[in-house]
């Protein structure tokens, strides 16, 4: 059984190809890839700082702990 999604699981083929087409149409062949290397920068970073901030938690969580276990 093949999973979509949830913005997609409502279209079908034709919808999807005529999103395509209206891309193509204003934004042009040539632009689509500088798009999309944008996007995937865009997403590189967005996960970059998502894990900065895992990893600053990290650290304060163990800092406490450490205290804690100072006090007693």
């Amino acid at each position: 059984m093949i999973t979509y999604p949830l913005f997609l699981g409502s279209l079908g083929f034709w919808e999807i190809l005529l999103i395509v087409l209206v891309i193509i149409l204003l934004f042009g062949g040539k632009k689509i890839p500088e798009l999309m290397k944008g996007l995937g920068k865009g997403v590189k970073s967005f996960k970059k700082g998502m894990q900065e901030v895992e990893d600053e938690i990290k650290d304060v969580t163990k800092e406490l702990e450490d205290d804690d276990k100072k006090q007693q």
